[in-house]
């Protein structure tokens, strides 16, 4: 079991991870704090500077945690928030299939949150006991 749990972590955190530099740093073609505080601000999100900031962080600093198994529960909570926002404000009218823009993605990421924040790190993580 611990081993899955190492492996769900390392997939999920590395995912959070990338999309985190992207709107965090501008990398790999991501927008940048700026840029997604201009799609915040379209979406309805105020003070959008804040939100994006928060949201951003959460996704970058979360990942890590998560892959490396620091407060592996609260780290799978904060992106577990982030995620089910996500889905109600974008992804949830869409439909079901990703490739209409539905929450298909977010609803795997939603349950492996889940998975992580009733399991914890497991063995192979820096504190198990969170």
């Amino acid at each position: 079991m611990n081993t899955a749990i190492l492996i769900l972590r390392i997939c999920l955190g590395a995912i959070f991870v990338g999309h985190g530099m992207q709107k965090v740093f501008g990398a790999f073609g991501g927008p940048g704090i700026s840029g997604f505080s201009q799609m915040l601000t379209g979406l309805g999100f105020a003070p959008a500077i804040f939100w994006a900031y928060l949201a951003a962080y959460t996704e970058l600093i979360g990942g890590l945690f998560i892959i490396f198994g620091i407060c592996t529960r609260f780290a799978a909570l904060a992106i577990l928030i982030l995620i089910i926002v996500a889905t109600l404000k974008v992804h949830l009218l869409k439909g079901f299939f990703l490739a209409n823009g539905g929450f298909e993605y977010n609803l795997l990421i939603i349950g492996v949150c889940i998975a992580l924040a009733v399991l914890g790190g497991g063995k192979f993580s820096i504190t198990n006991k969170f």
